[in-house]
């Protein structure tokens, strides 16, 4: 224990004649290794990563406006609301009319964008006639509008003709405004 003693005592002198005689105290080096057994001080934590900018808040996606519903719909729901126009006669005609060739130029910028689409061109008549001759003028009526439809572009193989004559009246009236609506090419898509 003595000898503890005066080594400190020694170790207080030099310390003490060090530091009086002006020389600045040594520079702080490297931490010294710790004794076996003392708890080690905790690494330095990192900076924190720089925060990123707030996402701009996320804006609904609407529905397509441009989607096409005929598209999916059923032969059977496309002609109860068909984008296909029916063709009028005068009585006793099968001309096609200037009125008649633009509802078909019509139903061909539509058969051209559904290229899949079969139709069937139904001719009818109003009820004047035997249905012998109804039936026959209903037939050249339907192969006007399709004969119109082919010098147009549309292929052969996706129109279909039927003649009903007076069987199957659009307007069951009898006068002349109920007889131009019946006579007429209706124009039914069969499939797609």
């Amino acid at each position: 224990m003595i000898r503890l003693h005066r080594w400190l005592v020694t170790f207080v002198a030099i310390a003490f004649v060090a530091a009086c005689s002006g020389n600045p105290p040594p520079a702080a080096g490297p931490d010294p290794t710790p004794f076996p057994g003392t708890p080690a001080a905790p690494p330095a934590t990192p900076p924190p990563p720089p925060s990123r900018p707030p996402e701009p808040p996320r804006v609904p996606v609407e529905p397509s406006i441009t989607a096409d519903p005929l598209a999916t719909m059923t032969p059977e729901e496309i002609n109860q609301n068909s984008p296909l126009l029916p063709v009028f006669f005068l009585y006793d005609s099968d001309q096609l009319d200037d009125a008649a060739r633009q509802v078909l130029s019509d139903n061909a910028k539509v058969l051209s964008r559904y290229a899949s689409w079969v139709i069937t061109i139904e001719g009818h008549c109003d009820e004047r006639g035997t249905p012998e001759y109804n039936l026959a003028l209903g037939d050249r009526r339907a192969l006007a509008a399709k004969n119109f439809l082919l010098s147009l572009g549309v292929q052969a193989d996706r129109i279909r003709t039927v003649s009903y004559g007076k069987e199957f009246p659009f307007d069951p009236g009898h006068d002349e405004t109920a007889w131009s609506r019946n006579r007429r090419s209706h124009f039914m898509v069969v499939s797609k």
